[in-house]
């Protein structure tokens, strides 16, 4: 086809894309208020990292919550102008990036795909093994059978000292919520999103009482906020709530780390533009998703941080149990008080908070997947919908490998290896922001981000990097050599695609998708821009971990 002839596609040109897999495609059922209960798992995520934010810095975690949640709202500006120029793909902001990055390297594109399929995918395991520790630790005893049993299959060691691969009674009841939530995705993302809103009402409630009762029981006193402060080291070396630190370096690495364990969470409604295929009305529907289940994430990762720390206290937020998860919902509980009834009621809601969130992933996550099969990043079989729109190849891809994940023996490596991927997907997105207008100025964009605004997510990026160097070994030594490991991955998995199934070429509708209209693009020294900030990227991710490195 010749380069006059192609146009940014408009919204009608967009639906009558080629079908995949035996005629069945995605369908446009959604509306942007459906995206929005998909994706309002998302403040759930709080309910992962909470603990281990507080663990790392101290008694500023609340803080850090508002400054990452702030920092998420502003990249969300770009993901919303990048996902409204191509609204016939599915998948996310990775796509949409890598639509950015291709012209620049074939091996460089697909790296956003995967790291965010890679960061997301594991929530599937996170969510279902949390929630199956609640169930497990409300119904029975600590020390009881069911709680202590497990079978030892294979020792991780060489990743991380004591991490192992086993199969408990957490395991089992995880793949059972596991199944449960394939079985409720397999009817198409608008049946789901019918039921994610009746899990959404049921599910967001617990997350605002815990938000608000606190403040109307005058339960939150400022000693436990005040001052901002990080944690100091003991005699022993090992970080304490008994005294402050001080804002030197120490002070500072801390709050990169504690940034790296937020920004996973606080950042996670992007996925909201992950149905830009399947939205009725993608020029419209795709932007109010996005800024709506931001502005929900606002609320609740500014009020729960809050509410949780001064109940219990920096000293209360470095029990274990806390730190890891399992003992939040407990502790959620226990604010809201009411006695046992209570209590349980307020667990079980977490519970159905968490497989909200589960849903959220795999919706999210098996679309990118089949996105990238699609534009010939992954595998072909990953591009099969059945007849009711779902990506269910991808879908199984998802529920095997989190299956793998679920017999791990500490989940937090899972997160913070994850945790990684995410913030590179992070970065190559919001600079695929100023690609796009450098390469696309007089594409059609029904979103423009404010030039300020795009530049700001910009730099956030960069900032985005410099938490995984100077934080991701603060939550275990190796974390971002394994990240960096994780992302690599996709390298043999591109070339089987690409040169062996594709022998060199790119899928007829992704080669159309790369061209440029008549006079767009650069040439000279501007094409050398998108390099240079791959080089600047690799020097802030070392020099922050080379300085970081003596205050782990």
């Amino acid at each position: 086809m010749e380069q006059a002839r192609l146009r940014t596609r408009s919204t009608h040109d967009a639906a009558h894309g080629a079908a995949h897999d035996e005629g069945h495609t995605l369908q446009r059922g959604l509306t942007w208020k459906d995206a929005f209960w998909v994706t309002s798992g998302v403040p759930a995520g709080i309910l992962f990292t909470i603990g281990g934010v507080c663990a790392t810095i101290g008694q500023p975690a609340w803080a850090i919550w508002i400054a990452a949640i702030s920092m998420g709202l502003i990249q969300s500006a770009t993901y919303a102008e990048i996902s409204s120029l191509f609204p016939h793909k599915s998948g996310g902001a990775s796509v949409y990036g890598a639509m950015g990055w291709v012209r620049y390297g074939k091996l460089i594109a697909p790296v956003s795909v995967w790291c965010n399929w890679v960061a997301w995918s594991p929530m599937l395991a996170l969510g279902t093994g949390l929630a199956a520790s609640y169930a497990l630790t409300t119904l029975f005893a600590p020390d009881a059978l069911i709680n202590t049993w497990q079978w030892t299959l294979l020792d991780l060691g060489f990743v991380k000292h004591g991490l192992t691969l086993r199969i408990n009674a957490t395991f089992l009841l995880a793949v059972v919520f596991l199944l449960i939530t394939f079985r409720l995705q397999h009817s198409g993302a608008a049946k789901a999103a019918k039921t994610q809103r009746l899990l959404g009402i049921a599910s967001l409630t617990p997350l605002l009482i815990v938000g608000i009762v606190p403040f109307v029981t005058g339960d939150v006193p400022a000693a436990h906020l005040w001052p901002l402060l990080p944690l100091a080291h003991d005699a022993h070396g090992q970080l304490s709530a008994a005294s402050f630190g001080s804002w030197n370096s120490t002070g500072i690495t801390m709050v990169f780390g504690a940034m790296f364990m937020a920004g996973w969470a606080a950042y996670g409604f992007e996925t909201a533009v992950c149905y830009t295929r399947e939205f009725r009305n993608p020029r419209t529907d795709t932007v109010k998703a996005i800024f709506w289940s931001g502005a929900l994430c606002l609320v609740v990762m500014t009020l729960v941080p809050i509410a949780f720390q001064g109940a219990l206290g920096t000293a209360g937020m470095l029990n274990p149990k806390i730190v890891d998860g399992t003992g939040v919902g407990a502790a959620m509980a226990h604010m809201v008080g009411g006695g046992a009834v209570v209590a349980n009621v307020i667990v079980v809601m977490l519970m159905l908070s968490i497989l909200l969130i589960v849903m959220t992933s795999m919706m999210g996550s098996s679309r990118t997947l089949y996105q990238a099969s699609v534009d010939g990043w992954l595998p072909r079989y990953l591009s099969h919908v059945n007849e009711h729109g779902a990506p269910t190849r991808a879908m199984w891809t998802d529920l095997g490998f989190n299956l793998i994940l679920l017999m791990m023996s500490d989940y937090m490596t899972v997160l913070s290896v994850s945790g990684v991927c995410y913030m590179i997907f992070v970065f190559l997105n919001l600079q695929s922001g100023w690609i796009h207008r450098m390469d696309r100025p007089d594409a059609d964009r029904p979103f423009r981000c404010p030039t300020w605004l795009l530049a700001a997510g910009a730099v956030c990026g960069y900032l985005d990097l410099a938490f995984i160097g100077a934080g991701a070994d603060l939550q275990g030594e190796g974390t971002l050599r394994n990240g960096l490991i994780a992302m690599l991955l996709i390298v043999p998995v591109f070339v089987f695609r690409h040169y062996w199934q594709d022998r060199g070429r790119f899928p007829a509708r992704m080669a159309q998708d790369m061209e440029m209209q008549p006079g767009s693009g650069v040439s000279g020294m501007r094409r050398a821009l998108p390099y240079g900030a791959l080089v600047l990227a690799a020097l802030v991710v070392w020099a922050s971990h080379y300085l970081a490195k003596p205050f782990y």
